[in-house]
């Protein structure tokens, strides 16, 4: 090791001794730093003029060939120190001082991609040790030799991660919250995304049945969780918000292992009649934690902690609900394997396996198909182990690798043909005794009353088995309502009349049901737009036509004119014009060229091409749309929340009035007893809620459906509901208002050939995935080539733009700021920026860290439906801000042209973020409009996150609250009115049903009505709600 007077000489190095100390009280200390890149004397002079403009630093020595820097100094903190010998792309692993660890909570860590560009990018700094991660709690825990962690929060930022380090000093606390409007899965989707972005919190437990929310976190108090709820909507109760965090203790293992998550398909589960009635059977049951209900799939989620599904298909099947099939189980619950078994052809074989195979630890489900002879285990064994256990009592199991072929076998009709015929058995017995008993006026007649008799046991049987079902389980729906009124009907003699109305009743449901697989398969029609063979080369060169679902990714298509694309892939060979319409609701053919992107289900106009299978059939983006809208179809909107608990309190309420209206006339006024129990009886009619509770999930399912078909993904019902609600609505500029797609208009260059600064600036500018880099790489590549320079410790500067070294130089690549930092100051180049920035263009520089080379004009054009979109919001009332990036004055010039109210430039993420906050709590509903990556703090505070584009990208599909499918920004306006429309029509439809319940109640008790007309009155109101829902399928709200 060298001392510092033997290796130093040069001026900056004299001055170190010379200049007043500042801090001498401070004793002189000596520290040793190993740096990795400092191997010569550029890095050393570097070195020398950067730490020679710290005040305190009093000497430095270098041993260049074990890459060790000593410095003797009288600072209390090193941090100048470290952070100046980083800014120079030499950041120091300092010598002797105790490795360390420190955890971080990264929100956007979730999945392997993220862990490779975290691996990544700490392997560009010296000093780190180790890395381990915890995606599912979002955690990073790194072991290194650094002074602090903010080289490492500074890292995760530039590869826009940012992160919060946590304290492991605060103990695990355990904070137990009341959610009342947490009810079902969704919610609890929702809070785990929300509380997951919190630092300090480590996990949560749900209990939906109870409402109940566990947080495990490293939180001073519980005032973030608490806000966190409240922004959702779900506020947490008064008396458990302020609950003291107790001790945590961790779960055993078994009981975790113990948890788990089962789905059933219920084919006679499609309204809250069925859910009430699973609701009451299983919501008591030991074991089972929570239920959610998705009745328009007819699909039914229990979590629970049973030792197999057994006990609730048996519950199930006693109240008359059998599952047909278990769903594809929840991810990470478990897998599925097929088997194919010859020898099973009949229960003995059945339940010969079940005995075998269901008191397995792991496994949790079994499917039979005894026909087809195939067995469907859910499991979290190795499949050979199912197997193995399948041989040893001598059944022959030979996994089955035509799964796929059975699970897109077509759809049983909802209304076979034999109840079909049953219906019009029951339609003509209850006409003809209608008849008989109006000609002779005599209800009571023998053939009237055998009529009678045969048309309820033809069309009222089911209804009067679910009403005994119902009754037993205490539950007052509307299939116990009405067999109560029949029978009561039947007793008083009013045998056609009874008959009459169970099969009104009975041909009523079978039309809401039909109406209901309207509304249910809307979205499923796309899916059929996909053809099920495509032509695939053969190893031989030759083509061949295969199913669809067979080809494998990499595989060649052959497309000709006219022909739908069966699976999303990128063209290889050939060109055309794709109406892209099942994607992004646009019929307008697009340009399709080697290279861009063609999606399952799009129609091929005009050419014919080859192109490369990038996604099998079930995971196409037509496939991940149709899956996303059944989901948020699941989903309860608040109106539906409101609904749900208003039928749970006016179904007994009304059930009470018919009870007294029966009794206290005839028991205390002397009232005629038949006439009393007959207003009853039309009052019990009345009672249920039907057409109420029906109205929202129909009219919810119809605009969800409406708006796919437009080529807008809204992920809920509470979206849908909510958009109408918009005061506000924040922009992105680049790839947003504008194309995204910017070009190099000017080039200033100072004090170097334009060429030689060009290069530079895109010799960094090509390691960049912003589109203003893109257009300098762009431009230089088709003026000059591929004539590039080599660059090493390149970096990210969030917010400024990238540095690197080129030939042992730092250059900078960025905005004005950057310039600012770097405390450069230049009249030719400012007066270059000012020009370039007031024609409306992005100007940024390239540069040395203490001269600008040039200044670099890119001009980005405005999108043709920019300026319309803006116009139409602002016909709605709603007020636009534009949060860049970019300088103000091309802020201004963009807003100014495309008509935006209020324009802010400048802004790095956090002070978009600012912005959207401040948006929030002047109008209180607030969109943001961006690209789901750049935007990511701003889209997630806002009331509502929009992201174009998605078309094909998986991110934005899964995290967006609105994905555009394409950039069309009228998208935007056109959601609104859908939401308004929506929102108008079920307002219609609960003033209507409300209003049609209080008319017949007013008429039964003045006792003006019949059961006919309380029949009508109810499931006409039911069908009519239905029907006006469904409206919104056709609507033109454009």
């Amino acid at each position: 090791m060298t001392s510092s007077n033997a290796s130093c000489g040069s001026a900056a190095c004299e001055s170190l001794s010379k200049e007043p100390l500042v801090g001498s009280a401070q004793s002189a200390t000596t520290t040793v730093f190993h740096i990795q890149k400092m191997d010569c004397p550029s890095e050393e002079r570097q070195i020398r003029q950067r730490l020679g403009q710290i005040a305190g630093v009093e000497s430095l020595a270098f041993d260049l060939t074990q890459h060790s820097l000593t410095v003797s100094h009288r600072l209390q903190d090193l941090g100048p120190v470290t952070t100046a010998l980083a800014e120079i792309g030499l950041p120091p692993e300092p010598q002797g001082r105790e490795p360390r660890t420190d955890r971080f909570h990264v929100p956007k860590m979730d999945c392997r991609n993220e862990v490779a560009q975290i691996r990544e990018r700490f392997a560009q700094l010296q000093g780190v040790d180790g890395l381990e991660f915890d995606l599912e709690q979002h955690v990073l825990t790194v072991q290194h030799g650094l002074p602090d962690v903010a080289a490492l929060t500074d890292a995760l930022a530039s590869i826009g991660m940012p992160a919060t380090a946590l304290s492991s000093e605060q103990p695990v606390t355990r904070s137990q919250f009341h959610v009342p409007n947490m009810d079902c899965v969704n919610e609890e989707r929702q809070v785990r995304e929300r509380l997951g972005t919190i630092a300090g919190v480590e996990s949560l437990e749900f209990e939906l049945p109870k409402r109940g929310l566990t947080v495990l976190h490293r939180l001073a108090d519980t005032g973030p969780i608490v806000q966190a709820l409240t922004e959702l909507g779900m506020p947490p109760s008064s008396d458990t918000a302020a609950v003291r965090p107790e001790p945590a203790t961790p779960k055993t293992a078994g009981a975790a292992a113990a948890a788990r998550t089962d789905t059933f398909l219920i084919e006679k589960m499609d309204c809250p009649t069925e859910e009430g009635l699973i609701r009451k059977r299983l919501g008591n049951m030991p074991g089972v934690a929570g239920l959610d209900f998705n009745l328009m799939q007819r699909k039914l989620t229990v979590n629970h902690t049973l030792p197999s599904t057994e006990t609730i298909v048996r519950a199930l099947k006693d109240i008359g609900l059998p599952p047909a099939e278990p769903a594809a189980p929840a991810a990470g619950s478990g897998q599925q394997s097929v088997y194919r078994i010859e020898n099973m052809d009949c229960p003995t074989e059945e339940g010969l396996i079940r005995e075998k195979l269901q008191h397995m630890a792991g496994v949790q489900g079994l499917e039979f198909n005894l026909m087809q002879r195939k067995l469907t285990v859910t499991h979290s064994l190795p499949p050979a182990e199912v197997a193995a256990a399948l041989h040893a009592i001598g059944m022959k199991a030979v996994p089955d690798v035509d799964r796929a072929a059975e699970s897109e076998t077509a759809p049983k009709p909802s209304v076979s043909r034999r109840q079909w015929a049953l219906m019009a058995v029951a339609g003509v017995s209850a006409a003809v005794a209608e008849v008989i008993a109006f000609s002779t006026g005599k209800d009571n007649a023998w053939p009237v009353i055998a009529l009678a008799l045969v048309s309820i046991a033809t069309g009222g049987w089911p209804t009067y088995k679910k009403g005994w079902i119902a009754l037993k389980s205490g539950i007052l729906n509307m299939n116990a309502l009405m067999s109560i009124a029949v029978t009561g009907a039947i007793l008083i003699g009013q045998w056609p009349e009874a008959a009459m109305v169970m099969f009104l009743f009975a041909l009523a449901e079978v039309i809401e049901v039909l109406s209901l697989d309207r509304a249910r398969n809307a979205i499923r029609g796309l899916l059929a737009m996909a053809p099920e063979k495509a032509t695939v080369q053969q190893p031989d060169g030759s083509w061949q036509e295969v199913p669809a679902k067979t080809v494998a990714l990499g595989e060649l298509v052959r497309i000709r004119p006219g022909e739908r694309i069966p699976l999303d892939g990128v063209l290889e060979s050939g060109q055309s014009a794709v109406n892209q319409a099942p994607i992004t609701g646009e019929s307008i053919p697009v340009a399709k060229a080697v290279g861009d992107t063609v999606f399952a289900g799009t129609i091929n106009e005009t050419g014919s091409f080859i192109y490369k299978v990038t996604a099998e059939a079930t995971h196409s983006t037509l496939a991940r749309i149709i899956k996303a809208v059944e989901e948020a179809q699941g989903s309860r909107a608040p109106t539906q929340r409101f609904v749900d608990q208003f039928a749970r309190v006016y179904t007994p309420a009304v059930f009470a009035v018919a009870l007294t209206v029966m009794l206290v006339p005839p028991l205390f006024l002397g009232g005629a007893w038949m006439d009393w129990i007959y207003k009853a009886l039309v009052l019990l009619v009345i009672a249920c809620p039907c057409a109420l509770v029906i109205s929202t999930p129909v009219t919810v399912v119809s605009g969800l459906a409406a708006a796919a078909r437009r080529g807008i993904l809204i992920k809920g019902g509470a979206y849908l509901e909510q958009g109408r609600q918009l005061k506000a609505l924040a922009f992105d500029k680049t790839g947003t208002i504008t194309q995204g797609k910017p070009v190099v208009t000017d080039v200033v260059a100072l004090g170097t050939q334009e060429r030689d600064a060009l290069r530079l600036a895109a010799s960094l500018a090509t390691r960049s995935d912003h589109p203003v880099s893109g257009a300098v790489t762009a431009h230089w590549k088709g003026e000059h080539g591929q004539d590039l320079a080599e660059v090493d410790g390149f970096e990210a500067i969030t917010g400024r733009g990238v540095k690197g070294r080129i030939s042992g130089q730092w250059y900078y690549l960025g905005n004005p700021r950057l310039l600012q930092e770097l405390g450069i100051r230049n009249e030719a180049a400012e007066a270059a920026l000012k020009k370039l920035e007031s024609e409306g263009k992005t100007a940024i520089t390239i540069a040395t860290e203490s001269a600008v080379l040039a200044v670099i004009g890119v001009a980005d054009t405005v999108r043709e439906t920019s300026l319309q979109a803006i116009a139409e919001l602002h016909g709605m009332g709603v007020r636009t801000v534009m949060l860049t990036g970019d300088n103000q004055q091309t802020a201004n010039v963009i807003a100014r042209n495309v008509g935006i109210d209020d324009a802010r430039g400048s802004l790095l993420p956090e002070e978009k973020l600012a912005a959207v906050e401040a948006e929030l709590a002047t109008h209180g509903t607030v969109g943001m409009v961006g690209d789901g990556i750049n935007d990511a703090p701003a889209l997630a505070k806002s009331s509502i996150g929009f992201a174009m584009g998605a078309a094909g990208t998986d991110t934005a599909i899964e995290t967006a609250d609105v994905a555009l499918m394409d950039d069309d920004l009228r998208k935007i306006p056109e959601f609104i009115r859908l939401s308004r429309k929506t929102g108008a029509i079920l307002k219609q439809n609960i003033v209507f049903a409300l209003g049609i319940k209080a008319v017949f109640m007013a008429l039964a008790l003045m006792g003006m009505a019949t059961l006919w007309m309380a029949v009508f009155a109810d499931m006409g109101a039911s069908l009519l709600v239905v029907f006006n829902g469904l409206r919104l399928l056709k609507a033109k709200v454009a």
